[in-house]
């Protein structure tokens, strides 16, 4: 019998991945990760990470599997809330849940997995992992999009790598939710009715600016509205001389300036705000509603546009710099001057774009088909050949 930990957290998926497993003939064991625990930043008095353990206790009592609960809060200030601190500090949007599975779940969580004898670590994400044999015995391992297209969480992981893969499973990865739902229900299990999480992976019901607060202090700035008209959205040169010149150009985003347009009111911090962003500018009195189109951290300025198809939202290019690459299908890593089609997003639960990849010496470039809105600093993009997520950066 191969001994598996699953990450216990007390909501349905993890309760019916730790059910199918046992199920499976699997020697099972519940570890619940107790993240974050700062009382003065969480809106209610519920104290949500409490109500979690307790759920995710029950559920093991009820399989009859050994249960524990691992205090991992030190490692997450360190590795999640500082990094996030640094990169609103930045002007850059970070994504904690994409940090979360590669810097908590999937490597602090898993090592201590690993030193109490488990073979595997599982989790309830609804993603699937595939195995490719090698003609030399070895194996490569694939991150599959969830069999459920409403649910697919394949973008959470997109930083594994293939040490980690190697010792993960997804139990949930072939069903819809409806169907962990039913499991859950016809096994008695707590949290069969329970609603899905929402909010940032560590901070439970938190407002993120509350939250931001704490570190980076409001600073009065002004807004400024951008109309549509001005020089730098101007059309693009027809020709160029070289592909890598074009791909330059098109990822290269506007800079603005105060007088290129009107102030229309004011703000706390350009930092609290990324772009795409409609709510929490408090403008009133335009005729469509307004849109972060950029936020300037250093002379702490928002630049915004009129409705979602103002042209200062929209991009076709990105650029991810070579720190910032990530092949989870190391064998299919490009090498400089290689180019590769691929679907991409550049958010959870975007439609895949069709885009192609671009290796230049300083990290890569992904040309999209069709331009996307909002592309935002810090956040990660990833790329599939079908269904299969073969890599991710950070967009620079």
């Amino acid at each position: 019998m191969k001994k598996v930990v699953v990450g216990l957290s007390g909501g349905v998926d993890s309760s019916v991945a730790a059910y199918l497993l046992k199920e499976q003939g699997y020697e099972v064991i519940g570890l619940f990760m107790k993240n974050w625990h700062d009382d003065t930043v969480t809106i209610s008095d519920e104290c949500p990470w409490l109500e979690d353990s307790n759920d995710a206790m029950i559920v093991a009592e009820k399989l009859g599997i050994p249960f524990q609960t691992v205090d991992l809060s030190a490692e997450y200030k360190e590795r999640i809330v500082d990094y996030m601190f640094d990169e609103y500090a930045k002007g850059r949007t970070p994504n904690p849940d994409v940090l979360c599975n590669r810097e908590i779940k999937f490597d602090v969580f898993m090592k201590i997995a690993l030193q109490l004898g488990a073979d595997f670590v599982a989790t309830g994400h609804y993603c699937r992992k595939g195995i490719i044999e090698n003609k030399d015995g070895s194996e490569t391992y694939q991150l599959l999009a969830g069999k459920d297209p409403n649910k697919d969480q394949s973008y959470f992981l997109c930083q594994l790598s293939q040490e980690q893969l190697a010792k993960t499973l997804f139990p949930i990865g072939e069903l819809l939710k409806p169907e962990v739902r039913k499991i859950a229900a016809e096994n008695e299990l707590i949290t069969a009715d329970k609603k899905d999480s929402q909010g940032l992976c560590f901070i439970g019901k938190v407002r993120l600016p509350d939250f931001l607060q704490q570190k980076l202090k409001p600073k009065k700035g002004v807004i400024v509205e951008v109309p549509s008209t001005i020089s730098q959205f101007d059309a693009a040169p027809s020709e160029f001389a070289s592909k890598y010149e074009e791909l330059a150009y098109f990822s290269k985003k506007p800079s603005y300036q105060v007088t290129d347009g009107k102030v229309v009111g004011n703000h706390q911090g350009a930092h609290y705000f990324t772009k795409g962003q409609r709510k929490g500018l408090d403008v009133g009195g335009t005729k469509e509603p307004l849109f972060v189109i950029e936020t300037d951290v250093d002379e702490n300025v928002i630049y915004t546009g009129q409705g979602k198809t103002h042209p200062g939202l929209y991009r076709r290019t990105l650029f991810v710099s070579n720190e910032e690459l990530h092949w989870v299908r190391t064998d299919l890593a490009l090498q400089t001057d290689d180019s590769m089609q691929v679907l991409a997003r550049i958010r959870y639960r975007q439609e895949l774009q069709k885009a192609t990849l671009y290796k230049v010496e300083g990290g890569m470039y992904v040309d999209f088909e069709e331009k996307q809105s909002a592309i935002t600093e810090g956040q990660f993009v990833a790329w599939y050949l079908e269904d299969d997520l073969i890599g991710s950066g950070v967009i620079s």
